[in-house]
């Protein structure tokens, strides 16, 4: 934005002038020069335009005038006896100087408090995490500006350079804490080390597991308070976790992660989401808390630097409210999502625990029905050891009779024969009824069990047969 204006006019006399005015910001003010056209000769226009408006020393000729003119809102840059064509140049330049004096005010006040967070700094000794704060809330509000086109360039630029020297000071300041605050953690973390190695030695011979569960409680207490760097607080942390989780094995034995599965791992997950949900609806609540009390101060500033001060602070908490409200939805957005798959694996759950009460009916069905047919078929195996033993003693007997004894009855050696075969096939249908019931609940592997007790029941038969021929014809 220009300073300054080169444009021809005309006096009481209506003699063309030209008029050359240069604003002074800083107090605020502005310097009129007056050039009669008769001393303008042919370039002196050429080098106000192109060389005063750009900064350049010009050398002014004699017989010129200069006039010195508040810069107010109400009364014109030019006095009543001049006069210029485009009147709408001087007024469009009337507002943008005022636009100019509030920012370099506004430059002023940054450079203020620039200022004293530079002796605040170069005074320290050690870093100090407070006026690293300080000089990045101080850099963000100027960033602001910047952005808003509040401040013009060579202010926003000499603002940056100091800021950015800070910047390189505190992160020497930084370095040289961090090296040392490295140097402690490894300490601690081999302190940590060495006393998590002699409970773990006392865990495996199982000496006083109360007790070192409670030394772990303490070891764990004095591990949050020690600031460790984050790679040895990890290592430590999952050591300290293994040992807890050891001597709670040791004493209540081996236990099922209870935690492991998929629903926990969705509620758990749900449960911090809603954490963080009131965290940030609280600290949306907080900003709007303050932009409100921004909008009281405003209407009660002092001047009009003051306002636009207030009004720049009130964007900036704005920008923070949107920002903090669209990372709300987001997670409101995911909220729903887990909501979701909650009720899903909630359904999933509840048909696995449906298939498994089946598959355990099954498995038991199955079960029973082997036992059943395992003793059927020892049954079986001690009936035709019987049958057998019966079969030879009666042929034995009728074999050592005389010949010229009465014949037996006939069919005697059949009635016996027949009484026996009664005796297997109520035994085998017995068998075959029962595996036939199991085989409606069980798996196609009892039906194959059926056609082997079929095929041995018909062996059963061809044996007897063939023994009651035998006995026949050593009878004759």
């Amino acid at each position: 934005m220009k300073t300054k204006l080169v444009l021809w006019g005309t006096n009481e006399k209506e003699e063309r002038v030209l008029l050359a005015l240069e604003l002074r910001p800083n107090d605020n003010k502005v310097n009129l020069f007056v050039f009669p056209e008769a001393i303008t000769g042919d370039n002196l226009e050429k080098k106000l335009m192109d060389d005063w408006r750009m900064g350049k020393e010009v050398a002014f000729p004699e017989g010129h005038t200069k006039e010195e003119r508040d810069l107010s809102a109400s009364e014109s840059l030019l006095p009543e006896n001049l006069k210029v064509e485009r009147g709408d140049i001087i007024q469009r330049a009337q507002t943008e100087w005022h636009f100019v004096v509030l920012s370099a005010k506004l430059n002023d006040v940054y450079q203020s408090e620039l200022n004293d967070i530079k002796e605040k700094i170069e005074s320290l000794k050690a870093y100090d995490s407070k006026q690293w704060e300080a000089l990045k809330g101080f850099w963000n509000k100027v960033q602001d500006q910047m952005k808003e086109r509040n401040l013009f360039r060579e202010h926003a630029n000499a603002l940056r350079d100091t800021t950015n020297k800070l910047f390189d000071h505190m992160k020497k300041l930084r370095s040289t804490l961090d090296e040392e605050f490295q140097t402690q953690s490894k300490e601690g973390s081999e302190k940590f080390m060495s006393a998590l190695g002699t409970i773990e030695e006392k865990i495996v011979k199982g000496l006083n597991l109360q007790g070192l569960f409670n030394d772990l409680k303490n070891l764990q207490r004095d591990f949050k308070e020690t600031k460790l760097t984050r790679d040895h607080r990890a290592k430590v942390w999952d050591r300290l976790d293994k040992a807890f989780k050891q001597v709670k094995e040791k004493r209540f034995g081996p236990q099922k992660d209870q935690d492991s599965s998929p629903t926990d791992r969705l509620t758990r997950r749900y449960e911090g989401l809603l954490s963080a949900i009131e965290k940030m609806e609280r600290s949306i609540s907080r900003d709007r808390g303050d932009l409100e009390y921004q909008g009281r101060r405003i209407q009660n500033s002092e001047g009009q630097l003051e306002a636009q001060i207030r009004q720049a602070k009130t964007k900036m908490i704005e920008e923070r409210i949107r920002s903090k409200e669209e990372k709300l939805n987001e997670m409101l957005s995911t909220k729903t999502d887990l909501e979701k798959r909650i009720a899903s694996q909630a359904e999933k759950d509840k048909a696995n625990a449906e298939k498994a009460k089946i598959r355990e009916a099954q498995n038991a069905a199955k079960a029973k029905a082997k036992e059943k047919i395992a003793a059927k078929i020892e049954e079986d195996k001690a009936a035709r050891v019987d049958d057998a033993d019966a079969l030879q003693k009666a042929a034995l007997a009728l074999k050592g009779k005389p010949k010229a004894s009465p014949k037996p009855e006939a069919g005697g050696v059949e009635a016996l024969l027949n009484v026996v075969g009664t005796s297997m096939s109520e035994a085998l249908e017995d068998v075959i009824d029962t595996v036939k019931a199991v085989a409606e609940v069980v798996s196609d592997k009892v039906e194959d069990a059926l056609d082997d007790l079929k095929e041995a029941a018909e062996e059963s038969r061809k044996e007897r047969a063939e023994r009651a021929e035998k006995a026949k014809r050593e009878e004759e």
